[in-house]
């Protein structure tokens, strides 16, 4: 029988040995439970408060979209988040906020400056907010102090340096970008006027050797041959009359000729035949020069041969004048050296005629052959203006723009920082949180019961279990004695069981009431 009573017994489940514990021990773990929960929530009511105040900065953007006016910041919001946030926590700022607020005035100790400055950098928190593109849509300035109304005056005065900073910032980046395209544009405009001037100083030294000017070099350079041609001509036809007229002046003398009778045709080489020849002359060059200049070709052949009538001219009258002695031979010899005399004319014009044709010519040839070095140096110095040209448009492209940014953020049309909600006064604290510091203090209280409870088992002695017995006998248990139960023992485990569930009571609802505090006014 006992061993059927110690099987039963080594099958009874642990459950009911751990409530049969808590039965006997839940004072022991009331207690620690109690001690450990008043511990940790008496600490969160004597740790000193601190109070949060925060608001949110939005990020506008710019009411003219970018495709009007490029912006002449940068694009990361995030990097100039940082800048303005070492400017705003600089020294120099943070000293201003504290001597405007009185900041740590009330410490029993004196504090530097820096150490003011570090302890106030540790209760700033700047959060960013970012949308779903993960981009920067705004930012949470947050502030702790033992003070809500300190929390609250120093976020305000944080948000609005934020936003200040920001405008300012934007307005000088800005305008330091005009000033610096500015200076840049000047340059590139003397740069233009310097490359202008260059080409202009090359056409004006190269005048007429310019690509430009080929085709009519081409031109003029045929007219001028054709000319020549035409004077080398006429040179020939004035050599060879030249060489007739003195074979003949060699023949009269040898074999004069007989003297001519009255009623005879009109001499032509009589004065009044060389007037009427002179006439027809002169009427043919009035006429080409009411069409042409003195220096067209025609133009000129026409006045050497005039003047060349004009000489044979006056020989013809000179030779009438020796006709009054009766001398036929003499008034002949007169006409041919007469004639001798405008051949020689003619040729030297013709010659003078030539070798101006042929300088001119040489002039022209010399700017066709030229033509191809002076292209590729004027096409350098083209380039060159061009890019001067194209670099200044550019410069000035970008300075427009960036005035008109300047005056967006003048206006306050560019990106900008609003504040949705002014930071407002915290009515609670944020540390500590008693509410969670009464959780942290349950879980410490359980801990300690626990451990309390393991101590006392651990200690105590006494055998509780059937188990135990069969454990400490090297003989089998025959048979077990029952408990007999008296009234009086009875009436002590009532009042013990009344007493563990209403010290159960009494602390679930002292730590209910805490937590009630806790929630209320924590």
């Amino acid at each position: 029988m006992a061993e059927v009573f110690e099987n039963e017994e080594q099958k009874k489940p642990d459950l009911e040995r751990y409530l049969d514990i808590a039965r006997r021990r839940n004072l022991h773990f009331l207690a620690p439970l109690l001690f450990g929960w008043l511990l940790v929530w008496g600490v969160s009511w004597i740790l000193p408060p601190k109070y949060k105040a925060s608001t949110l900065i939005l990020v506008e953007e710019p009411a003219m979209t970018k495709n009007l006016v490029n912006a002449d910041v940068s694009d990361d919001l995030q990097q100039r988040l940082q800048n303005m946030q070492q400017q705003i926590l600089s020294r120099t700022r943070l000293l201003l906020i504290i001597d405007n607020l009185h900041l740590f005035e009330g410490s029993r100790k004196p504090i530097s400056d820096d150490d003011k400055v570090a302890s106030m950098r540790k209760q700033i928190d700047i959060e960013l907010v970012r949308d779903i593109h993960d981009g920067v849509s705004a930012f949470k300035i947050t502030f702790s102090s033992d003070n809500p109304r300190v929390a609250q005056l120093v976020t305000k005065q944080l948000a609005d340096l934020f936003i200040n900073e920001d405008q300012q910032s934007l307005v000088k980046a800005s305008g330091d970008t005009t000033k610096f395209l500015k200076s840049q544009l000047d340059d590139a405009r003397a740069q233009l006027a310097d490359q202008e001037a260059k080409v202009k100083a090359f056409q004006t030294t190269h005048n007429g050797a310019l690509p430009s000017q080929a085709n009519s070099n081409l031109q003029i350079l045929g007219g001028l041959q054709a000319q020549l041609q035409s004077e080398q001509d006429a040179l020939n036809n004035a050599t060879q009359q030249h060489a007739m007229h003195e074979t003949e002046l060699q023949q009269y003398r040898l074999n004069p000729l007989p003297t001519a009778h009255a009623g005879e045709p009109l001499d032509p080489n009589s004065p009044q035949a060389i007037d009427v020849q002179l006439a027809k002359l002169r009427d043919q060059l009035t006429d080409l020069q009411s069409r042409y200049t003195d220096s067209y070709p025609d133009v000129v052949k026409l006045k050497a041969q005039i003047a060349q009538v004009e000489v044979q001219r006056k020989s013809a009258a000179a030779a009438q004048k020796v006709k009054g002695d009766g001398s036929s031979d003499s008034l002949a010899v007169a006409q041919l050296q007469g004639q001798l005399h405008s051949d020689e004319v003619e040729i030297q014009n013709r010659r003078n005629s030539i070798t101006q044709l042929q300088t001119k010519i040489a002039q022209y040839e010399g700017r066709i052959n030229a033509e191809p070095s002076s292209e590729q140096e004027l096409a350098d110095l083209n380039r060159g203006y061009e890019q001067s040209q194209a670099n200044y448009n550019d410069l000035l492209k970008k300075m427009q723009e960036s005035q008109m940014a300047t005056s967006m953020e003048l206006m306050q049309q560019g990106e900008q920082f609003k504040m949705l909600d002014p930071p407002s006064l915290p009515l609670k604290p944020d540390f500590p949180n008693r509410l969670l510091f009464c959780a942290l203090g349950l879980a410490v209280g359980i801990v300690f019961g626990v451990i309390s409870v393991a101590a006392f088992e651990m200690t105590d002695d006494r055998l509780h279990y059937e188990s135990d017995i069969s454990d400490l006998l090297p003989v089998p248990v025959i048979c077990e004695i029952p408990q007999v139960i008296n009234p009086a023992d009875e009436e002590v485990r009532k009042r013990k069981s009344f007493f563990g569930w209403a010290a159960t009571v009494a602390v679930i609802l002292i730590i209910l009431a805490g937590s009630a505090v806790s929630y209320l006014r924590g």
